[in-house]
């Protein structure tokens, strides 16, 4: 499950709020071991979704670097190729 959550530092253009919102929605599935969370857990299951993403873009905006920044062209296109040399070609 945390495989989906994906750096949002650095990338041009900025995250996007439903970026940061997916990235807290799996993280806070992964801590809770929740998929859909019961009705009696769902007011703080959403409460706690919509603090890590506040807190996760007051990260993402406060954080500096030197560094380039990064397309998700370029990061998909690398994912590509490690998948291509871990699960090998399409006539596998």
């Amino acid at each position: 499950m945390c495989r989906n959550i994906k750096t949002l530092f650095n990338f041009e253009p900025p995250a996007t709020e439903l970026e940061i919102r997916d990235a807290s929605l799996q993280f806070v599935r992964k801590l809770s071991g929740f998929n859909v969370p019961s009705k009696a857990n769902e007011a703080a299951f959403d409460l706690a979704v919509a603090e890590v993403a506040a807190t996760a873009r007051r990260l993402i905006t406060s954080l500096t670097t030197h560094a380039e920044p990064r397309t998700r062209e370029q990061e998909a296109a690398k994912a590509q190729a490690r998948n291509l040399v871990r699960f090998g070609g399409p006539n596998r």
